[in-house]
């Protein structure tokens, strides 16, 4: 899975959009084979076929972006927060903030992808047929590729990626939609979501090694592009499969708790009024930490400052100058990049970058008020007295 490192393009409906450095690659691969692939269509015509490629490549990952935001959509109505969407170096992934409380829910959120999918390659399809001919956008979607003018070739084009991209997301192996459908399914039978996820990452792990054969078969015949590309997609498929059973056996102590449950719910917090020289010597003095955060007159989380932009105020200004006008303001990305809310579930915590870059995370409720904080010590200790027991 994309690392957590992405680029923000911007956001929809207030849901971050962001791409795996990883993309970029798969864009000028994609852009490169679909340029040869119109220049077969439009032979002596280099220009249209590359404009046709580039188009086809950023219009594809449209189509995985509306099949990501699917996902988000629904899973929103659902009362699941969403952290945001990325494209990477396999499509995309939608991350949200706790998993389906229910069987319906899940199988809800995993069917909304494929749905604006099949909708997508439809209407391709069909404004494909207006422009020529129902039975000439069918020959040349599926069977030749006929060059029936450049923009039904570039319907025709996506029409195929999406119907192909929804036949593969519904094989029924985890972590694949088809999967997380075939879990839910499971789940609402038997009533046990870890026996679900066990059940549908068995076959996730099946997929993964036949695709990693398949990939060594066709690098034994030549094809090294084909061969190498089957080899990532089943070792990726493998690999979360087994880390999402993993992930269910361990989560399953642990289900319902909430950021609330592990966190200090007596943070030390430097007033936003207060002077430099008081924050030097009855904070970063008294407890020798390297940051605090910084609350306003009514409690609520503004920022957080480190000790050296403290150290950097020369020691005759230090009683005159405040602490909002040295330290790091939080508003928008930068407040989530730091806090997290204290109803959160416990899973949100191990996402946080904020644990990794700064040692701690803080809590915070709907109002924006700093009510606890969390360590990554705290959670490691959190951790080992529900994980232990679990896997004796």
């Amino acid at each position: 899975m994309p690392g957590g490192g992405s680029i923000e393009l911007g956001r929809i409906a207030g849901i971050r959009v962001g791409v795996d450095p990883s993309w970029f690659l798969v864009l000028f691969l994609i852009t490169w084979s679909l340029t040869g692939y119109y220049r077969s269509l439009f032979p002596g015509r280099e220009t249209t076929a590359f404009l046709l490629a580039c188009a086809s490549a950023l219009l594809f990952f449209a189509s995985v972006l509306l099949h990501e935001l699917g996902h988000a959509a629904v899973a929103r109505r659902n009362g699941i927060g969403i952290l945001g969407v990325e494209l990477w170096l396999f499509g995309g992934i939608a991350r949200f903030d706790r998993d389906a409380p229910r069987a319906g829910v899940e199988f809800r959120v995993a069917a909304a992808g494929p749905l604006v999918t099949a909708l997508v390659a439809a209407a391709c399809f069909g404004a494909g047929a207006l422009l020529t001919a129902p039975r000439e956008m069918l020959h040349a979607t599926f069977f030749e590729r006929a060059a029936l003018g450049e923009l039904p070739a570039l319907l025709a084009y996506l029409a195929f990626i999406n119907a192909a991209l929804l036949v593969f997301n519904l094989l029924p192996a985890f972590p694949l939609d088809g999967g997380r459908i075939l879990r839910s399914l499971v789940w609402g039978l038997t009533g046990n979501r870890e026996r679900a996820t066990r059940f549908a990452a068995g076959l996730g792990r099946l997929l993964g090694l036949a695709l990693i054969a398949f990939g060594v078969a066709r690098l034994a015949s030549g094809s090294l592009i084909a061969g190498a590309w089957l080899l990532f997609i089943g070792y990726f498929l493998y690999r979360a499969a087994r880390d999402e059973a993993l992930r269910a056996r361990i989560g399953e102590p642990f289900a319902g708790m909430t950021v609330a449950d592990v966190m200090d719910d007596e943070p030390v917090a430097i007033p936003a009024t207060a002077t430099v020289e008081h924050a030097f010597e009855e904070f970063f003095l008294r407890y020798g930490w390297q940051w605090f955060p910084v609350v306003d007159t009514s409690g609520r989380l503004v920022g957080l400052v480190p000790r050296k932009a403290v150290d950097d105020v020369d020691f005759e200004r230090r009683s005159s100058i405040r602490i909002e006008e040295v330290m790091a303001h939080a508003r928008g990305d930068e407040l989530e990049a730091i806090s997290v809310p204290t109803d959160a579930p416990l899973e949100r915590l191990f996402t946080s970058k904020a644990l990794t870059r700064l040692g701690a995370v803080l809590a915070i409720d709907a109002q924006g008020y700093l009510r606890g904080v969390v360590t990554a010590e705290d959670l490691r200790r959190a951790l080992r007295g529900l994980v232990a027991p679990a896997l004796a």
